[in-house]
């Protein structure tokens, strides 16, 4: 998975796992997101390590799923992309590197993108970090 789309993905799964409000397995979360049930387990665990998330038996059956062990109002969009390990964002340019390395436009022009990139991206960050999942969950229902 593109590493800028870790946040959306986990965005997109941790609203869903909201609205069933029983324990979800990494396989039916996977199969939603159309990702392999690993990666989805290993984004997974870093929402588990930042207190976010946690397995529970599901009842009426065996094996266990995950469930939200904070409230959407607890969490903002910026937690989530701390607790994922702080991925690039999309507007992050691509290492300085092009499809023409050796162009000295090109470098150039990666070196201007990139001086704007590093001073946009903790503005954004900042904001993330002032939009919690209640308000990205009522967008959603306001939009349904």
């Amino acid at each position: 998975m593109k590493r800028c789309r870790r946040i959306s993905t986990v965005l997109h799964a941790l609203l869903h796992m909201a609205r069933l409000q029983e324990p979800v397995t990494s396989d039916t979360l996977a199969r939603a997101m159309r990702l392999h049930p690993v990666e989805m387990r290993r984004l997974m665990a870093g929402l588990r390590y930042a207190g976010f998330a946690t397995s529970a038996r599901r009842s009426g059956s065996a094996g266990s799923g995950w469930v939200l062990r904070a409230s959407l109002s607890e969490m903002t969009l910026g937690d989530i992309h701390d607790a994922l390990g702080a991925p690039p964002l999309p507007l992050r340019p691509l290492d300085g590197q092009g499809d023409l390395p050796a162009c000295r436009i090109e470098r150039a022009v990666h070196e201007a993108l990139g001086g704007a990139y590093r001073q946009a991206e903790p503005v954004l960050v900042g904001r993330m970090h002032r939009v919690s999942l209640e308000a990205l969950s009522e967008a959603v229902r306001r939009a349904c």
